[in-house]
């Protein structure tokens, strides 16, 4: 066996993700708590909703997942495109 087939990567062990995740978890509810604590100097009447910034990112991505999506289907050759 080669080298790199014997070596072990740090996120091969489900505990590691588990942990990763968890911190993750722990890092969004301190920024979220922080957003209520925090006063920011606000220009748009929009940003003074709680967490909008979390919630327009959410929205972005699962917007960018839809619209990749429907693109996939307009973009999208056949598996034997290239044999022919």
């Amino acid at each position: 066996m080669s080298e790199k087939s014997k070596s072990t990567h740090i996120f091969d062990n489900p505990r590691n993700v588990e942990r990763l995740l968890k911190g993750f978890y722990v890092i969004c509810i301190i920024l979220v708590i922080a957003d209520f604590i925090f006063h920011r100097h606000t220009t748009m009447g929009w940003e003074k909703i709680p967490a909008f910034y979390a919630m327009y990112g959410f929205v972005a991505c699962v917007v960018l997942v839809v619209l990749a999506k429907m693109m996939r289907k307009v973009v999208m050759r056949k598996e034997n495109y290239y044999d022919e």
